[in-house]
């Protein structure tokens, strides 16, 4: 058994339905692998009662496995990371949806892929080898793609799938990247990869299957879009 310990921090809004057997799915996954383990469950004071689930949830698993973090409201992906971040006690962080959108399976492939060459961040991808996109519909994709050809073409940080939200980071790099990036939203992502090229991190992929949310709505609009396009030309010019 390694004496290695990956913390995820798992920002929730609404997915009182989702948590439970994602939370099963990733003990299951995690002991069947012999890895320690731990969630931070990062809320945004959601309405539907997902505070209450994850109390449950701590009652099962124990606190060694699972920590609520509550915020007072709706404070974006970005300081998400960085709240949780506080609360981590493990030496590596995996990010990832609470939607079901990233499985749980994909983790040993990601802790695999960083021991093989000591990488500082593995990133899922949808746009390379095996990995693709399921249950989205034909504008999803275009704007998927779309967004992801415009930013490597114009960042250039040779990672397929930069706006990709599935990953693993040793902690401190973690950290350094954190404190570096100035966007929120949707851009976030995108922009931590930029960076972590730019300050010389070595970044391997594996690609991923990327399942549409199961329960519950997309969080990504017209607004969101634009925000991206603006974040695109804001590095571009900044990094």
């Amino acid at each position: 058994m390694t004496t290695d310990k990956y913390s995820i921090i798992l920002p929730t809004y609404n997915e009182r339905r989702n948590l439970p057997i994602l939370i099963y799915l990733l003990s299951k996954t995690f002991e069947q692998h012999k890895i320690n383990w731990e969630v931070i469950i990062v809320d945004d004071a959601s309405p539907d009662g997902t505070q209450d689930v994850a109390k449950k949830l701590i009652d099962i698993f124990g606190k060694d496995h699972i920590q609520l973090r509550a915020r007072a409201g709706k404070l974006g992906l970005g300081t998400a990371y960085v709240h949780g971040l506080q609360f981590v006690t493990g030496n590596f962080v995996i990010i990832m949806d609470a939607d079901f959108s990233h499985h749980p399976e994909a983790i040993p492939e990601f802790i695999a892929k960083q021991k093989s060459q000591d990488f500082d961040i593995v990133t899922g991808t949808r746009y390379a080898g095996d990995g693709g996109v399921f249950g989205w519909d034909l504008k999803r994709k275009l704007v998927s793609r779309g967004a992801n050809f415009l930013a490597a073409t114009v960042l250039r940080p040779n990672v397929s799938d930069l706006t990709g939200s599935f990953r693993l980071y040793k902690k401190d790099v973690l950290a350094k990247i954190i404190d570096e990036t100035k966007s929120k939203g949707y851009v976030f992502q995108m922009e931590m990869m930029v960076r972590a090229r730019s300050l010389g991190f070595r970044i391997g992929e594996v690609p991923i299957s990327f399942v549409d949310r199961l329960y519950g709505e997309s969080k990504l609009g017209g607004d969101e879009i634009v925000g991206y396009l603006k974040g695109v030309w804001t590095l571009f010019t900044s990094v």
